[in-house]
C-alpha cells in the first residue's frame, strides 16, 4: 500500500513540560438561538508558560449568516501580517460556529491549507493523520474537484461531501459512509472532526489517539468564557448566560464538572433543538493503525521536541 501522504494535522509532542502540540478543535451550537461570541485565536499563554509552547502555523473561525451563508475568517500564519489578523479579536453572531488551530507537519503554510473548509454549504476541520492519499484520491475520482490544498483534512472532507449527496443529503450517514472506508482502507493515525451547518453540528474522535470533549451549557448567571492550553484559543460569549448551548473541544476548556469524552469511533450529532445523540459508528479501530514510529519522515520530525 502507498503512504503516499501530506497531513494537515499531526501531533507535535514536546519534552517541555510534557506538552502535546496537535491542532486544536472547537465546535460550538447554540441553535435556534443567534448569539454573539467573541474569538481570540491566538490569545498567548502567560509569560511563565510561553516558551513551553512552539507557535501555530494556521488558525481559523468559521461561522453562518441569519440565512445560512457560510463565511470563513482563516490565516496561514505564514507573515506577520497573518500573526496581526488572527490574533484581533473576532465578534460574530451565528447559531454555529467552528475554530481551528493547526500545527502544520507537511503542506504549506498556505490559506487553502488552513482550516476550515467549506463544501456545499458545510463547514469542517479535522485533527489528524490519515495517510495513503493516492488511494484516497483515486477513491474520489472526479470528486476530489473541491480540494483546493495540499491536506489529507480537504480530502476527507470532500469523500464525507460526496457521500452526503449519495445518502440524499443525510450528513450523519455520510460521515459514517466515509470514515468506514477511510478506517478499513487507508492508515489512520488520528480522525478527530467537527462538520457544522446553519443548525446542527457533527463531531468524531477515532480512534483513542487524540481526545475530544463535549459540554452540554444551561443557562445561568454567567456566560460563555472558555480558554484552552496548548491551542491558545479563547471564546466569550455573554449571550449564553440566557440561552443553552453544546460546546465541542479537544480539551477541556475550564473547570466545568459536565465535560464528557467522546469514545473512540463515536459520532455527537447536536440537532437543531441542542438534542444531543451519541452513536457507536467505528466500533473497531483501524484496519491499518499507525503509530508515531509508522509516519512518514516529514511527520514523524514534527513529533521531536522543538
Amino acid at each position: 500500500m502507498a503512504l503516499n501522504a501530506d497531513p494537515g494535522c499531526a501531533v507535535r509532542s514536546s519534552m517541555v513540560e510534557g506538552n502535546t502540540y496537535m491542532c486544536r478543535l472547537f465546535g460550538l451550537s447554540s441553535s435556534p438561538t443567534r448569539a454573539r461570541a467573541v474569538f481570540w485565536l491566538l490569545e498567548a499563554p502567560d509569560s511563565l508558560r510561553e516558551q513551553a509552547h512552539r507557535d501555530p502555523d494556521g488558525t481559523g473561525l468559521g461561522y453562518f449568516d441569519a440565512d445560512g451563508t457560510p463565511h470563513l475568517h482563516k490565516a496561514p500564519l505564514a507573515a506577520y501580517a497573518d500573526r496581526r489578523f488572527a490574533e484581533e479579536a473576532k465578534e460574530v453572531w451565528s447559531t454555529t460556529f467552528i475554530a481551528h488551530v493547526r500545527f502544520a507537519s507537511t503542506g504549506g503554510l498556505e490559506r487553502r491549507n488552513t482550516h476550515p473548509f467549506e463544501q456545499d454549504g458545510r463547514l469542517f476541520a479535522h485533527n489528524g493523520v490519515v495517510e495513503g492519499l493516492d488511494l484516497l484520491d483515486a477513491h474520489l475520482g472526479a470528486d476530489r474537484s473541491p480540494v483546493r490544498g495540499d491536506t489529507d483534512s480537504e480530502r476527507v472532507f470532500a469523500l464525507i461531501t460526496r457521500e452526503v449527496r449519495r445518502h440524499e443529503g443525510d450528513i450523519g450517514a455520510g460521515i459514517a459512509s466515509a470514515v468506514r472506508w477511510i478506517a478499513r482502507s487507508l492508515p489512520v493515525y488520528a480522525l478527530n472532526v467537527v462538520l457544522t451547518t446553519p443548525q446542527e453540528l457533527w463531531a468524531l474522535r477515532y480512534p483513542d489517539t487524540h481526545e475530544l470533549f463535549v459540554l452540554q451549557r444551561t443557562p445561568g448567571d454567567q456566560g460563555l468564557d472558555h480558554a484552552g492550553t496548548g491551542g491558545r484559543m479563547r471564546v466569550r460569549s455573554s449571550d449564553l448566560s440566557r440561552a443553552p448551548a453544546v460546546v465541542v473541544a479537544s480539551e477541556k476548556m475550564d473547570d466545568d464538572p459536565g465535560w464528557r469524552p467522546l469514545r473512540s469511533g463515536e459520532l455527537l450529532h447536536c440537532a437543531a433543538d441542542l438534542t444531543v445523540t451519541r452513536t457507536l459508528i467505528l466500533p473497531d479501530p483501524p484496519a491499518h493503525r499507525l503509530t508515531l514510529a509508522d509516519l512518514h519522515p516529514a511527520a514523524a520530525a514534527s513529533q521531536k521536541a522543538p
